[in-house]
């Protein structure tokens, strides 16, 4: 996957993220689950992406 459209999608749900937190009333401990399940979404994403968690996959527990 080229490197502009990992950028765009970083990007993209950011703004998404921005505007939902903006815009959308809630409760802040909401606000705080959601950004941590987002960012960790993406972190895990981002792992797969540049094939470092294709390589924790052989791991058994």
């Amino acid at each position: 996957m080229p490197l502009l459209n990992v950028i765009i999608v970083i990007l993209v749900t950011g703004v998404i993220l921005w505007l939902i937190n903006r815009y959308i009333p809630m409760q802040q401990t909401v606000k705080n689950i959601l950004n941590a399940v987002v960012v960790i979404v993406l972190v895990i994403w981002l792992l797969k992406v540049f094939g470092l968690l294709s390589s924790l996959q052989n791991i058994t527990v």
